[in-house]
């Protein structure tokens, strides 16, 4: 905090990155910068340090022991670590490549995501990163086109996206949704279709829905000779039977919970 009270929040934006204060109410929601205007959670710069010394410290799992579909997923900001859990073993199900957690998502070994991941963090490939703006600039980078779950003026309906032959899942905070910088620089906007009268679902059930849908697309579009899925069990069934996959869901995801 500044002398006069106010928190010191730094923009996400690598171009612009300007420092400025805003009011303690402020911390934690949806907010402008000043110098560029571009959308951001204001996030006082003493968190930011301790992220970016979290990402020091945190090694990650590099690479899956069998193969994967070109489909990555990006975790913004999640604070539920059993919501993460949930995300990393629906992840495994959906052959999914690469996991990256940012932000303040918390990350394996602790106990809560050990206990919805059922040894799901111990084979998928992931890694932690402070800021969520690079690290979706890294996945661009390697080639991943980012898919935000949510609603936006922009977003199309699950049964009508054309899924990008290496997509990046993105899912975010379970109040505040995706951040507003990322959201931005998404090129695509999927949303699920909620028709009872809630207007969200749960951050991992809504990742379940959209990652089924964007496996099954990736699987039928591949080349590669990928084996018939088995079927699962129920929860914490470690028997699975050889058989068809069931069709995926249809219906639309808007992240909360």
């Amino acid at each position: 905090m500044t002398p006069n009270g106010k928190a010191r929040v730094r923009c996400p934006s690598p171009r612009c990155a300007a420092i400025f204060e805003v009011e303690p109410a402020r911390l934690g929601r949806n907010d402008r910068c000043p110098a560029c205007g571009i959308g951001l959670t204001a996030r006082p710069l003493e968190i930011e340090a301790r992220l970016r010394d979290q990402q020091r410290r945190t090694l990650g799992v590099e690479t899956s022991s069998i193969a994967r579909l070109p489909l990555a997923v990006l975790v913004d900001n999640v604070r539920s670590l059993w919501n993460v859990g949930s995300i990393f073993r629906t992840a495994d199900g959906c052959a999914v490549e690469r996991l990256v957690l940012a932000g303040i998502t918390g990350c394996p070994p602790r106990a809560e995501i050990a206990k919805t991941a059922l040894g799901a963090e111990k084979v998928v490939a992931w890694r932690y990163r402070a800021d969520v703006v690079e690290a979706l600039e890294d996945l661009c980078a390697d080639g991943f086109v980012p898919v935000a779950i949510e609603t936006s003026p922009r977003a199309v309906g699950l049964d009508d996206v054309v899924w990008p032959d290496r997509t990046c899942l993105v899912v975010g905070n379970e109040v505040s949704g995706v951040s507003p910088s990322v959201l931005e620089a998404c090129s695509h906007h999927v949303c699920i279709p909620m028709r009872g009268l809630k207007d969200s679902l749960n951050v991992a059930v809504a990742f379940g829905i959209a990652a089924y849908a964007a496996s099954r697309a990736l699987t039928a579009s591949t080349t590669a000779g990928w084996p018939q899925p088995h079927s699962a069990g129920g929860a914490g069934d470690s028997k699975r039977t050889r058989g068809s996959a069931s069709s995926g869901p249809t219906g639309q995801p808007i992240l909360r919970t």
